[in-house]
Formats: structure tokens, sequence, C-alpha cells
């Protein structure tokens, strides 16, 4: 297995098995690395290899906002990205100089993926190749979150935002914090970011700041709604989430308050309607901006927690969280 005349200690086979039942003489290696390579007899090559994530999954995007056919990327407590093909539900592992530590953020740019991770960089991903390209760029702390606006890349880490280059990751603006960001997220006018301050903590494009606004416990998930931007979904650490317009200290609902623990992710439809939230209580939320006293959940969707939360089209849902799992939910009954 593996290349060649060469040795790789990811390739080395820990399991063989028949699959029982079957007359074409099937059988099933596992690997070090996880994968499960299906092997038939006179092909020295898998005829297919299954590679997934081995370690808590920690969070998901999505290769563009606007289509149903989405090609996901999860990242995982390891280091480890994949990517997923939803048509078929195969996963598979990035190539290239991966991170080596805890991947804290990932955020989709013109045919990239950026990734952040507590190995303390920042790296990018060729969508159509599924390898990391360029070299990694080294942040000044570790990150917390990374988005992208139309000219850049921005990075909070424990003490600091930056705004970065995507043609060379050179820093175009930095500014230090009083707080320490928790979460990071960015529209069309604005970037928002949540700190151990209780805070969230609004911004132009350029990073002067626009208004604080003060809450009883810490943001821990934030959201802008796509187009047009009229919302920000903000989760927190007590379970909450309220949603405001940018521009607008006064809430426009603060009635999605269902969950019992931290929120980890939210994510908008691609009309700005329906929002869904993912939480280490276990559960998935679908919201309503129409009827925001009505919701949609589902329990016990991840031991341990779920992570990350991202719609697929106008009608399923991907998620991920502590048990390694990556799953597709179909969604009904919201307004």
């Amino acid at each position: 297995m593996g290349e060649e005349g060469r040795v790789s200690i990811p390739d080395h086979q820990v399991g063989v098995v028949w699959p029982a039942g079957r007359s074409d003489g099937l059988v099933i290696s596992l690997n070090l690395a996880g994968d499960l390579n299906y092997l038939s007899e006179g092909t020295p090559q898998p005829q297919r290899v299954v590679q997934g994530h081995l370690k808590n999954t920690t969070t998901i995007t999505s290769s563009t906002d606007k289509s149903s056919e989405q090609t996901f990327f999860t990242g995982s407590s390891d280091g480890r990205i994949c990517s997923w093909d939803t048509a078929t539900g195969t996963g598979e592992i990035i190539d290239g100089d991966a991170h080596t530590n805890y991947v804290s953020g990932l955020v989709p740019s013109a045919g990239r993926i950026y990734s952040v991770g507590w190995d303390d960089t920042l790296r990018s991903i060729d969508v159509s190749a599924k390898t990391f390209i360029g070299s990694s760029t080294k942040t000044d702390g570790q990150p917390r979150g990374v988005a992208t606006i139309s000219d850049g890349t921005v990075v909070a880490t424990h003490k600091s935002i930056s705004i970065l280059s995507q043609k060379d990751n050179s820093v175009i603006k930095k500014i230090s914090t009083s707080y320490s960001p928790t979460v990071i997220a960015a529209g069309t006018s604005h970037i928002a970011v949540g700190g151990d301050d209780s805070k969230h903590h609004m911004y132009g494009l350029d990073l002067d700041l626009y208004k604080e606004i003060q809450h009883p416990s810490q943001a821990t998930a934030l959201a802008f709604s796509p187009s047009s931007n009229n919302y920000l979904a903000v989760g927190f650490a007590s379970g909450k989430i309220i949603v405001y317009e940018p521009n607008n200290p006064t809430p426009v609902t603060e009635r999605w308050s269902s969950h019992t623990a931290r929120v980890t992710s939210i994510d908008w439809d691609e009309k700005g309607e329906k929002a869904v939230s993912g939480s280490l209580d276990t559960n998935i939320f679908v919201w309503s901006i129409a009827k925001p006293g009505q919701r949609v959940n589902v329990g016990s969707c991840h031991k341990d927690g779920v992570n990350g939360v991202k719609w697929l089209g106008s009608n399923k849902i991907m998620s991920v969280g502590g048990d390694a799992a990556v799953k597709i939910w179909k969604v009904e009954g919201v307004v």
C-alpha cells in the first residue's frame, strides 16, 4: 500500500475483513490513517478508498453559498481537513501541508477555502484540486476564527484582528483588542466580533469600531444573512440567540432561546429567512424570522455536541460534531 519503494506509516495496515454474504472476493482493510481500502483479487490498487475524520469534527463550510450542489469542507481537532461530495456522501482528505492542531475556522472565497488552526497558522486550499496551496502564514496568536471580505481575509486571534491580502497574505491592517475575541463573522458592510467581555463588537470593513453591544453572556456564534445582509444572528454561551439588523442595536427577535448550552454555530438559508443553529446540548434547531416563536428541532444529533451546521440548498442541512461524524438532515415544516 502507498507509493512504490517508499515507507509510509499512515499506510500501515492494521486490520482486514472479508464482508459476509458476498461472492466477489471483496476484501476491506483498515490503515493507520483510518482509511478503508476496498480491494479485489487481481487488482493491485484499491477500487475504493473511504476517508473521513477520526477526531472531534470542529467546523464546516461550503465551497459556495449559491448552489445546492456544493462541496463541503470540514476540519477536526487533529488538524485534518476533508472535502465531502454531497451527492455520494464520500469524503476525501485534503492533500498537502495540513494543520498540525485543532482547526478553528474555515471560510470560502473565490475558488479557495481559508483555514486557521491552533498551530497558529492561516492556510489556503484550492477547491478544485482539493489540496493546500502556497505556504502557511503565521498568526500573532491562537486563531479564534476567520472570515472574508471583498479584498481580504480577516483573522481574529486571542489578542488582535487582522486583515490580510488574499494575493500574498501580507497584513493590510491590524488592530490590538482590549478583549479576547471568541468568534468572528463578516458581511458586505460590517465585521462582527464576539469577545470574552460579553459584548459583540461591530466594525466597518476598515476595522474602525462602529458600536459595541453588552450581553449577559459571551457571544459564541455569529452569522450574517446572505446577499443584502439585513440580519446578524448572535448566539451565546447561555444557549440564547438574538437577531439584529447590523445598524440597529434594537433586536429584531429575542425569541430564539431553546438551546440549553453554548451555541456553537449558526447559518442562514440562501434567502435570509430561516436560520439553523447547533449547540453543545446536541440539538439542532431551525428558526424562522417570519414566525420566531416556531421552530423545528432534532435532539441527540451528535454525541458530545454539535460543532457546526450549514445549509445544503433550501431543505437540507449538514452538521458535524464531537462524534467525528458528518450528517445530512432533511428540513420540513418551517414557515
